[in-house]
């Protein structure tokens, strides 16, 4: 897991509205969000019953599309 270090921003009550990470943060955020990303559309396309394709041409597959 990785480990963040988040600022919270707060309303007067001290309640926390919204966090602050610095930017290496965020881009590791990122980079896991796409790992799960494919990870499921890999586990989703296994699932199907559909004819199985390597996970690395899967991979690629996907991020085709996002662009």
């Amino acid at each position: 897991m990785i480990q963040f270090n988040e600022h919270y921003v707060v309303d007067k009550q001290g309640s926390r509205m919204g966090v602050l990470l610095n930017l290496e943060d965020y881009r590791k955020l990122l980079a896991e969000l796409e790992d799960l990303e494919s990870t499921r559309a890999y586990d989703m396309a296994k699932a199907s019953g559909d004819e199985i394709v390597p996970f690395e041409q899967a991979v690629a597959e996907i991020e085709g599309e996002r662009r």
